[in-house]
């Protein structure tokens, strides 16, 4: 629909300047998620009070899934938006979004001071906050890739998901620095909204980074972009291909939100660990996160995406139940870290890898848009959904380690997904050129 020419075009100036720009919305995004899903027991008590702790819980749980439905809505609108006007300003946009939802969470009065406002209120805001994460990783990561040198693309694309890893690790000193200082009945009671308003603070710095962002050379050299509706359609004309990117992302999702949103409530209520443990196994996680995904990156850049994504998802296949079943048979803190360094390498090589493959297999004219449904669906339907089918699954079945099935199901997905994609050694895209 729109081609490109790179004659004439302004080039980024500094790419190491752009990145940090461009990632730094996703440490907002990522910092109240991984609050959100820390504080859930507290967040819990707060907002969706209930005789049942179990039930409490998975109120708090379903909330946090319930924003991530809006994600795809959000890939969609506010995708279109971005294919239309701009990487660079649909970004702001999607900052200011995100912020207020944050400074909402943070402030609202608790149940026993406004009743049943305060989850409504609290739901809107996570909708609000989904609707915006809907399309800001997708517009991100495809930002990456049009600023990337050749042959870097996934080494560039990585940097997306790694700068997310930053904010765990602040969220988890911050939740460590509260255990330590107060008393565990004070932050349940008030002191867990300590983070949230210090991710208030950073609000201002993160728009400043923002305004500066340069848009990138290739959405300048198009020569036509897309109308909304042109966006839409060429997107539902499409459909398999984001069908399949969901099915790939999928493994990326529900791992990740394992490995840090659902791994603190894991050890504290399921495992019966500490906070301070918990929180330290968190905090080493993002570490390790943040060190594997430009290792994947770049190393899907050398041998190619099929090879990497085929056996970090057979890997998980085999694993997953029997590292769990292994950890809950006698808990403790060293095999709590052992076998979450286990997902977090699976996590970060393949989310490196599958960053650059999404944005490879989309249509150009297209890209944020299709890129981000793709990824919204997996994180609406899978991936946020997490927390609470690994809560309903221990709940249901009794078994400890049965978290492990739901990460077989996504791994079952990505191997299914890779092969279909990249049937003899092209992507679909690339086979469907050949064909016209």
């Amino acid at each position: 629909m729109s081609q490109s020419s790179s004659s004439q075009v302004p080039q980024i100036k500094s790419r190491l300047g752009a990145i940090l720009r461009a990632t730094s919305g996703n440490f907002l995004e990522q910092f109240d998620f991984f609050l959100f899903g820390f504080y859930a027991q507290a967040i819990a008590k707060a907002f969706f009070p209930s005789e049942n702790e179990t039930a409490a819980l998975l109120n708090a749980f379903g909330v946090f899934w319930l924003g991530a439905l809006m994600r795809p809505v959000g890939a969609v609108v506010l995708g279109a938006y971005i294919d239309r006007i701009g990487r660079r300003k649909g970004l702001i946009v999607t900052l200011s979004i995100m912020a207020i939802g944050t400074v909402v969470i943070a402030l609202c009065p608790s149940y026993s001071t406004i009743g049943i406002a305060a989850p409504i209120i609290v739901l809107i805001a996570r909708l609000m906050q989904g609707f915006s994460a809907g399309v800001e990783l997708g517009g991100v990561s495809v930002y990456l890739a049009e600023i990337a040198t050749p042959g870097n693309r996934g080494f560039y694309t990585s940097f997306q998901s790694a700068s997310q890893q930053v904010a765990i690790f602040v969220a988890s000193i911050l939740g460590f620095v509260l255990s330590e200082s107060m008393p565990a009945a004070t932050v349940a009671s008030w002191g867990w909204r300590i983070p949230f308003f210090v991710g208030c603070l950073i609000i201002p710095v993160i728009f400043f980074l923002r305004r500066t962002l340069e848009e990138t050379p290739a959405f300048l050299a198009m020569k036509k972009h897309p109308t909304a509706s042109e966006v839409f359609a060429s997107a539902i004309a499409n459909w398999r291909i984001v069908v399949l990117g969901m099915m790939i992302a999928v493994l990326t999702t529900t791992t990740f939100y394992f490995v840090t949103v659902y791994t603190p409530t894991f050890g504290k209520t399921v495992l019966k660990l500490s906070t301070q443990d918990a929180l330290l196994v968190t905090l080493l996680v993002a570490v390790t996160n943040f060190i594997w995904n430009p290792v994947g990156g770049a190393v899907s850049d050398r041998i190619g995406r099929k090879p990497v994504l085929l056996a970090i998802a057979g890997l998980s296949l085999i694993t997953a139940y029997p590292a769990l079943h292994w950890l809950v048979t006698n808990p403790s803190f060293g095999k709590m870290l052992a076998v979450e360094m286990m997902f977090s390498f699976y996590f970060g090589v393949y989310s490196g890898t599958m960053l650059g493959c999404l944005v490879e297999i989309v249509p150009a004219h297209v890209r944020t848009t299709c890129f981000s449904l793709a990824f919204a669906l997996a994180a609406g339907l899978f991936g946020t959904f997490t927390p609470f089918a690994s809560t309903w699954l221990i709940q249901q079945t009794g078994d400890k380690a049965s978290p492990g099935y739901w990460l077989m199901c996504a791994a079952a997905l990505g191997i299914v997904a890779a092969l279909i994609v990249y049937r003899g050694g092209q992507t679909i895209e690339q086979r469907e050129t050949v064909a016209a």
